[in-house]
């Protein structure tokens, strides 16, 4: 059987390396000289590689001209992605441009289906019929994240492939060239090659072929990048734009030739280096108008629009002093036998008016100048003209202000900064760790991963040192900083640091940075916060609530706990209402909450803090939804609005007799998965009442104190009288508070968790303990109160039982030394 010339082509097109062998063997001098019909003699080998490359520079000059001469972007890339799949022997290529809709990233087709017989308007993708790729979605998206090139030899090994636009266009994706294009570290585009058309899939040649012709196809896409910004910028950055709009609807009206305004310097105070000279001699000190409010008359920009012959905007910016007052409106006909421009055009008659913001502050002058019927102008002119004043004086405040909200952006980017350079945790500190266990001081970028992680191995202090699976843990012995590194293990104890890819050295600068985001303060400091986090943590495992729980959740919920209180200032929300505090300008309700929540989010978006880096686009906005409600939830006056709906809940799960069943049943359940979570975060904000004894008692002295240290500053800076929780000279109450607290806000909490989880009942009998012991000591306070009274006819209090001065019996803010004399005294009483 013999080989047909199409078995041949096959054959050679299939095996390049041996067409290549075979071809430089068998092209011969004499060959070449009946192709080229030269003698064999003057036969060059050389000249058929000159010829190829003089053909290709041809065609990139060709290119070139073509993106020289025509502005539009998709002709230019089209004959480039055309000649691409002609010279890589593609099936098709496409063009994919990268926006933003609603804060969302995302790509959207622009040219598709290029093949080497498509027409243009072929292949241009109307906006009502865009395939959009999310970045988390398929090959195209992964490239723009990524931000490399990628080829694919079999499309449908790749754990990124989607065949959901083959299903679409009932095509098959066998094999993938797709490259970003880049404009300096943006993603402008991605351009996708498909299906080799003469092999089994791209070479490496082809690939060096496709990311050398789209360096032509990047410089046009990065030309009309910039141009769509100067644009856009353009349109939207500039007040004369918003005085142009204006000016230009009642040009028809005004019938004049030009028309101008002056913009005036809203400066009320000079600089000191711009006085000093008058000061010293050495200028001589304005002597010009002013305007009502005393400012000079001096404009900073002048807008001028002409009217005849071609209408152009001419902006002259700079300042120019002028004379003259404008406080009213001048109209008057003018002659003037000098031209003031090249045109010849002179002025015959002005309308002139100030301009007036809503704030009755003089911001310029509008100028109309020579009517075109020779006329003066008239009444009418300036009632229309005042009318047009004030809307222009609406378009400058509205433009100053926009001015004013990006200095404010600005002020608040700077704030920002500074409060991240404090609270993010430095590379000395991360080297707290690193030196402990290395003969030499490391990086933390030195480390690989695996380094790390053993590093971290050896100082962790592993889940039995200090009982963090245990409800009763207390932190009274441990140091700040190994209160960090247990928070550390409880993610390694959970497995979400490999499931998630989270770095490591980002791991521990997260634990470092929110333990320096709390504030010293008596309570609510990184102690509280810790505590908050553990409860939390051994709620999901002791307790077995983790078994409803994605392990994405269950991170979440163990970084809500930590963070949920950073940044207290150790005051109440209604403080911060009363004393008219900024958070309560900024936010309506749950204001402490709301702070929290928005630095928790300030400190996620910085990418060496940012735990969930490595998660996909759905799972961030999952693990941020559950940081929303569990933060939110901590407020108190929320708690009982949803007391009802988690008893249901708990009710709901007695009526399963099938354990796994309620198990898959609930797990599916995201709104009542929601509400416990919720109810889990007040569980473990109030997590102190449940502890054993000597812990109890000593924490309730550190947040009655931080209460009373309120109550100072509402008796001193408010003038009020603090509520009996909050005032110093009611210490005696503390007890009987106690009692009243737990009784009213704590014991359906822990009676209800136990009751759903039967693991949990430490917690309540814990609680039941503690009650027993504040109750005996408020019987104990009010026998001796009733004797004293007996004796003097009169309440002494409890500060006048102990001896105490009540001016100056206040704990310190230490938390790792809690021995001030009133604590101690106080102590002897519990």
């Amino acid at each position: 059987m013999s080989a047909t010339k199409e078995d041949v082509e096959k054959f050679l097109d299939g095996n390049p390396a041996f067409a290549q062998g075979y071809f430089n063997k068998k092209l011969t001098p004499g060959a070449l000289s009946v192709m080229a019909g030269i003698p064999e003699s003057k036969v060059d080998f050389g000249m058929l590689q000159e010829l190829s490359q003089i053909e290709e520079g041809q065609i990139l000059f060709d290119l070139i001209k073509e993106m020289q001469e025509n502005v539009n972007m998709e002709k230019v890339v089209f004959k480039i992605l055309k000649r691409i799949v002609a010279l890589i022997q593609a099936d098709r290529c496409s063009l994919f441009m990268y926006r933003e809709r609603n804060g969302i990233a995302e790509l959207a087709t622009r040219l598709f289906n290029i093949t080497t017989e498509s027409e243009l308007d072929d292949c241009v993708v109307h906006p009502d019929h865009e395939i959009v790729f999310p970045l988390d979605l398929g090959v195209v998206g992964n490239v723009a994240q990524t931000k490399k090139h990628i080829n694919l030899k079999d499309a449908n090994e790749s754990s990124h492939f989607s065949s959901f636009v083959d299903d679409l266009t009932e095509y098959k994706t066998r094999n993938i060239l797709a490259s970003p294009i880049m404009n300096g570290e943006d993603v402008v585009a991605v351009i996708m090659a498909l299906n080799k058309t003469t092999g089994p899939h791209f070479t490496t040649e082809d690939e060096d072929l496709f990311l050398k012709y789209l360096r032509i196809a990047s410089l046009n896409l990065k030309i009309y990048h910039l141009l769509s910004a100067l644009i856009f910028r353009g349109r939207n950055s500039y007040i004369e734009r918003q005085f142009h709009k204006a000016l230009y609807t009642v040009r028809a009206y005004l019938n004049c030739d030009r028309y101008s305004v002056g913009l005036l310097d809203m400066t009320k105070e000079k600089e000191f280096f711009d006085i000093w000279p008058v000061l010293m001699g050495d200028q001589p000190p304005y002597a010009g108008p002013v305007t009502p409010d005393g400012r000079e008359v001096i404009f900073y920009k002048v807008i001028d629009y002409i009217l005849h012959g071609k209408e152009d905007i001419k902006v002259i910016a700079g300042d120019v002093q002028v004379s003259g007052t404008f406080s009213f409106t001048l109209c008057l006909p003018m002659m003037q036998s000098e031209p003031l421009d090249d045109s010849g055009w002179t002025i015959k008659n002005v309308l002139s008016m100030p301009i007036v913001n809503m704030m009755e502050e003089i911001v310029g002058v509008a100028t109309f100048y020579n009517r075109k019927d020779g006329k003066p102008f008239d009444q009418q002119d300036e009632e229309l003209m005042e009318a047009m004043t004030n809307f222009l004086g609406w378009s400058h405040l509205n433009t100053d202000t926009n001015d004013r909200m990006k200095m404010m952006e600005n002020r608040k980017d700077i704030a920002q900064d500074m409060v991240l350079y404090h609270v993010k945790c430095r590379d000395d500190e991360i080297q707290t760790i690193l030196v402990k266990t290395c003969s030499k001081i490391l990086e933390p970028c030195d480390c690989e991963e695996d380094e790390f992680l053993q590093i971290l191995k050896k100082e962790l202090p592993g889940p039995k040192k200090f009982e963090i699976y245990e409800f009763g843990f207390s932190d009274f012995d441990c140091t700040e900083l190994e209160l960090v590194m247990c928070g550390i293990q409880m993610y390694y104890e959970v497995g979400v640091v490999k499931k998630f890819q989270v770095p490591q050295e980002v791991l521990v600068r997260f634990l470092f940075s929110i333990s320096k985001g709390y504030r010293k303060i008596t309570y609510h400091n990184w102690r509280h916060g810790f505590n908050v986090g553990q409860t939390m943590f051994t709620l999901l495992t002791t307790g077995n609530l983790k078994r409803y729980y994605t392990d994405l959740e269950v991170m979440a919920m163990i970084t809500s706990a930590f963070l949920h209180d950073i940044d207290h200032r150790g005051t109440n929300n209604l403080y911060q209402v009363k004393s008219g505090n900024p958070l309560a300008k900024l936010h309506g309700s749950s204001v402490l909450e709301r702070h929290h929540l928005e630095f928790s989010k300030f400190l996620l978006a910085d990418e060496s803090l940012n735990i969930y880096q490595n998660l996909n686009r759905r799972q961030n906005e999952h693990a941020i939804h559950l940081l929303d409600i569990a933060i939110i939830a901590t407020d108190l006056q929320l708690y009982f609005k949803k007391r009802t709906m988690f008893q249901k809940i708990v009710d709901l799960s007695k009526t399963y007799e099938d354990e796994k069943k309620w198990v898959d049943w609930m797990s599916l359940e995201t709104t009542r998965k929601e509400i416990v979570l919720a109810m889990m975060m007040t569980a473990c904000d109030l997590s102190a009442i449940t502890k054993p004894w000597e812990v109890q008692s000593k924490v309730a002295l550190f947040e009655a104190a931080e209460f009373w240290e309120q109550g100072d500053l509402e008796r001193e800076v408010l003038e009020k009288q603090p509520i009996t929780m909050m005032d110093r000279n009611c210490a005696g109450q503390l007890p009987k508070l106690q009692c009243g607290f737990i009784d009213f806000v704590c014991t359906f909490i822990y009676k209800e968790f136990s009751r759903f989880h039967p693991a949990i009942q430490p917690m309540y009998d814990g609680l039941l303990n503690n009650r027993k012991e504040w109750k005996a000591k408020q019987e104990e306070y009010e026998a001796k109160q009733a004797i004293l009274e007996a004796q003097s006819g009169q309440s002494g209090g409890y500060i006048a039982l102990f001896g105490l001065d009540s001016d100056t019996s206040r704990l310190s803010g230490s938390i790792e030394s809690p021995s001030t004399r009133y604590e101690q005294r106080i102590i002897m009483f519990l």
